[in-house]
């Protein structure tokens, strides 16, 4: 890692930010100088450098890849083999990507140096944000943080999710003190496997130190969403146990109970009739500012598919809390921070850290014409890349990220915007996951899956003599939890005229589950285990639905020649077309089957 030091703290934190994006290309050619070093020996590397630690070589002949292509070698290592196959370090665990391969999570290599690079951009965000919020080192933080269940591969090492790693690693339990992450949530409560025994402690901590909470969040806005509809449900048991000074009894894991005694052990009678008094109100908007009423700003992810729970954010926090983004970062690798945190969602930027990883980019033009025209599966010829000192203002790139525990000129699938510069490196406004179309929570469905799991459940209408002429879907995040909605038009063979006939009901949520159980891991552990995602509804549509959509598509400048039906609608306008015309909806009567 560039430096020897990882807490940087204060002044301190800021002048490594100056000194390292002051000197962007020198830092980020001595990284990949020492990746080359460091890795040259392994068979990866090997089998296109011939031995060679040479720059000039690795871009000439080390191929830019998607997962597919490392798959086989992670695939090697999990089976047993050494390290060595990809990084001449000992890979410590597997990090389960949100993106997918096929039905299963990307597994990425990680080795113990990984968790001080990451420890080293957390650091960085508090001196960051105390620059235009301060005093934030004067009360506490009400972040709910939550771990994912774990596995092992047949090798023995933990595979597990990046934030789930940082949760049980020392850099988190054994973190020093510090006035300025001083969270409500005992340790023990974040560890917590049982999701909802871990939220009923965090929420009611979160209540009883409510007038000395000065922020508020979660890593995604989905999940702090998420956390208020628990406590729209439970808030009558919280002020139950803090009357009582006795923790409700449903709460059985031994470590939440241990830690929380100490919170509730003295009942609180006038603590609770404040929040009966509260909650209790006929609407919830701006309950946020009620219940914790010094809180300055909530932190969470609110760019990319998170965008979409901004209203509700807005709603109940009544519009007075700044939505405040503070990192930019992924499994592959931590990239960068936002340097102007209480900028509008909408013009959030990133600033990349040069010495996270080694970045190169595939330019994708000026206005993003091809955006959506290059495949992932498309070869991308390495002299098309550009460094990270190389960028435009205003073009849009494919991130390329090579680290030291063996990802060498990995797609990861952003498509980044460049916004403007800090000193010499780039900032970015993240503008999509390539090829995503619906997403919940951390599941992204693409539109080549959305086609599979819709082709197995059309077959199960042709005993019926019925056909899905088309479909299309939405993400509907008006309700928490938030899921997927799909819009079918069926015909029935020999009734093209007046095909109203029903279809049985059972029918139609058996296909509500066909879609679900050949969605990938990551959708069906959402819905079974997170219960983040709700149950997938479809919508029966009447015939001529889909030319009414077409005629309107056409009407707002799209060319008849070139029309294809967009497999996700994301247009108020065209959704409400196709909603009037609804017959029947359905939903997925049981949760799909999940392994861990």
């Amino acid at each position: 890692m560039d430096g020897k030091k990882l807490e940087y703290k204060g002044e301190e934190a800021l002048k490594e930010i100056e000194r390292l994006t002051a000197k962007a290309g020198r830092v980020q050619l001595d990284i990949l100088k020492e990746i080359l070093t460091r890795n040259s020996k392994t068979e990866y590397l090997s089998k296109y450098m011939k031995g060679s630690k040479d720059v000039s070589d690795f871009k000439q002949r080390v191929p830019v890849i998607t997962y597919k292509a490392i798959q086989p070698y992670i695939k090697r290592i999990t089976n047993g083999e050494d390290s060595s196959l990809i990084t001449g370090h000992p890979i410590t665990e597997i990090l389960c990507s949100s993106g997918t391969s096929g039905r299963e999570p990307k597994m990425m290599p990680s080795i113990a140096e990984d968790l001080d690079r990451r420890t080293f951009l957390y650091n960085l965000i508090m001196p960051i944000m105390n620059q235009y919020v301060p005093g934030l080192d004067e009360g506490k933080a009400m972040l709910l943080y939550f771990v994912k269940a774990e596995t092992s591969t047949p090798c023995g090492l933990p595979a597990r999710t990046v934030l789930t790693s940082y949760y049980k690693s020392r850099h988190f339990k054994c973190r020093s003190p510090d006035p300025f992450n001083n969270c409500t949530s005992p340790d023990q409560t974040i560890l917590c496997n049982d999701s909802n025994q871990s939220m009923y402690c965090q929420l009611l901590s979160g209540i009883v130190h409510r007038h000395q909470v000065l922020r508020l969040g979660a890593v995604f806005a989905s999940a702090f969403l998420r956390a208020l509809s628990f406590l729209e449900r439970n808030w009558i048991n919280f002020c139950n146990d803090i009357r009582s000074g006795q923790l409700d009894p449903l709460i059985t894991d031994p470590e939440c109970r241990s830690s929380m005694a100490p919170l509730i052990s003295v009942p609180n009678p006038s603590l609770a009739d404040e929040i009966n008094e509260i909650c209790s109100l006929p609407s919830w908007k701006g309950i946020l500012c009620q219940l914790w009423p010094k809180a300055k700003y909530i932190e969470a992810v609110v760019t990319g598919s998170m965008a979409q729970y901004i209203p509700a954010l807005e709603y109940y926090s009544d519009g007075k809390l700044p939505l405040v983004c503070t990192m930019y970062a992924s499994s592959e690798c931590y990239f960068g921070v936002n340097l102007k945190p209480l900028s509008d969602p909408a013009d959030v930027s990133f600033t990349l850290l040069p010495n996270m990883g080694y970045f190169e980019f595939i330019p994708l033009g000026e206005n993003g014409t091809r955006l959506m025209n290059i495949d992932d599966d498309e070869e991308v010829r390495n002299d098309k890349l550009v460094d990270l000192v190389q960028l435009s203002l205003g073009c849009y790139y494919e991130l390329v990220v090579t680290t030291f525990a063996g990802l060498y000129r990995h797609r990861v699938g952003d498509v980044l915007q460049v916004t403007g510069f800090h000193n010499k490196a780039p900032q970015f406004r993240f503008i999509c996951r390539r090829n995503v179309v619906l997403s919940i929570d951390t599941d992204k469905t693409n539109e080549e899956d959305l086609h599979k799991s819709v082709s197995v459940a059309k077959k199960l209408l042709e005993p019926f003599d019925a056909l899905l002429v088309e479909y299309t879907s939405h993400a509907d995040t008006s309700r928490l939890p938030g899921h997927y909605v799909m819009y079918w038009e069926i015909i029935y063979h020999g009734s093209m005229v007046d095909a109203t006939a029903p279809l049985d009901d059972k029918v139609m949520q058996e296909c509500c589950i066909a879609v679900e159980e050949e969605l990938d891991y990551i959708y069906r552990r959402c819905r079974a285990y997170d219960k983040s995602v709700g149950p997938l509804e479809i919508r029966v549509v009447e015939p001529g639905s889909f030319d009414a959509l077409m005629d309107y598509f056409i009407s707002q400048g799209g060319s008849i020649n070139q029309y294809k039906t967009p497999r996700c609608i994301k247009s108020n306008k065209a959704l409400k077309l196709l909603d009037s015309n609804v017959k029947a909806c359905f939903f997925s009567p049981r949760d799909p089957k999940w392994i861990p």
